[in-house]
C-alpha cells in the first residue's frame, strides 16, 4: 500500500531525491484508504513519502511547539510536535535529526539529514534556519489537504528576509534542554505579527496566485490525492515579489477590522 500511496505523491510532483518539507493533514487520506479496506497508520503514510523521495532523498517535517512562547520548558529528546500525526511519526523515527531552534524545530530523515544536524538558529525563520537551508539546498515544500493560511510557515520566512515592517522581532525565554540532556535558560526570538496595528496573517490570497502562476504541481485540498508542490527557491522569489512590489497587504496579512471597501 505504501507503494500506491508513493505513486500518488509522485504522480503530485514529487521526485527520486528531493528534499521535501511535508505539511500534512492525515484525516482525508486515511478516510480515502479505509473506505476500501485499507487501514493505514501515520507511519506507513511516512515509509510512503520516503519511498517516493528514495534513498537519494530527504524529508523535512515540522516539529512546531508553541509552548516556549509560553514560558515552558523545551527539550529536543522529548517535546513533541503540535503539527499532527505525520509529524510525531517523523520526530521518533530512528534516523531523524532534530533541528534546534524550541518553536520552530524541525525534524530531517534521509540522504541530506546530516546537514540538519547541529543547526540551532536564533530567529525562527531567519537566514540561518532550515528554511533557508532548505532553499540552498533547491528543495521542495509539499502540502496536504490544508490551506496555506494553516501550513506554510515558509511566507513567514521570506517575510523576515525581506524585514517587513508589518512584522518585528521578538524575544522568548524559557528552560531548554540539548540533546545531551543538558539543561540552562535560553532565549529564543521569533519575527511575529505585530498586533498592536491589527497585523492578521491572510496568505490564503497569495496561495491562489501561486496556483494562478502555474508554480504548484499536483492537487487542492480535498481533490485528488490532496497533495501539492512547490520548489522552495520559486515560492521565495515570487513572494519577495509580492513584497518588493507593494502587494503584501491582501495577499500575505491584513489588518483585523478593515471593511472589504479598504481591503478591495
Amino acid at each position: 500500500m505504501t507503494q500506491t500511496l508513493s505513486d500518488e505523491w509522485k504522480e503530485a510532483g514529487v521526485q527520486e531525491g528531493d528534499v521535501l518539507l511535508v505539511h500534512s493533514s492525515l484525516k482525508r487520506t486515511l478516510r480515502r484508504y479505509l473506505k476500501s479496506g485499507t487501514k493505514l497508520s501515520p507511519q506507513n503514510i511516512l515509509e510512503s513519502f520516503l519511498k517516493a523521495v528514495g534513498s537519494s532523498g530527504t524529508l523535512l517535517f515540522p516539529l512546531f511547539n508553541f509552548d516556549f512562547t509560553k514560558g515552558i520548558a523545551f527539550d529536543m529528546r522529548s517535546t513533541p510536535s503540535h503539527m499532527g500525526a505525520l509529524t510525531e511519526a517523523g520526530r521518533i523515527h530512528p534516523f531523524a535529526v532534530r533541528t534546534g531552534h524550541p518553536i520552530y524545530s524541525f525534524a530531517a530523515i534521509g540522504n541530506a539529514a546530516e546537514k540538519f544536524r547541529g543547526i540551532n538558529n536564533f530567529s525562527g525563520y531567519g537566514s540561518d534556519s532550515p528554511f533557508a537551508l532548505l532553499r540552498e539546498l533547491n528543495g521542495k515544500i509539499a502540502v496536504l489537504d490544508l490551506p496555506d493560511q494553516h501550513s506554510m510557515t515558509f511566507y513567514h520566512h521570506v517575510e523576515e528576509m525581506q524585514e517587513v515592517d508589518y512584522r518585528y522581532h521578538k524575544k522568548f525565554t524559557a528552560d531548554y534542554t540539548d540533546e545531551s540532556g543538558n539543561s540552562e535558560s535560553r532565549t529564543y526570538g521569533l519575527f511575529v505579527r505585530n498586533i498592536e496595528k491589527g497585523v492578521l496573517t491572510h496568505v490564503n490570497p497569495a496561495g491562489a496566485l501561486l496556483w494562478e502562476n502555474s508554480l504548484y504541481s499536483g492537487h487542492r485540498p480535498n481533490v485528488d490525492s490532496g497533495l501539492r508542490v512547490i520548489s522552495a527557491r520559486k515560492m521565495y522569489d515570487f513572494v519577495t515579489d509580492l513584497i518588493m512590489s507593494g502587494k503584501a497587504k491582501n495577499a500575505l496579512y491584513r489588518i483585523e477590522g478593515e471593511s472589504d471597501e479598504q481591503v478591495g
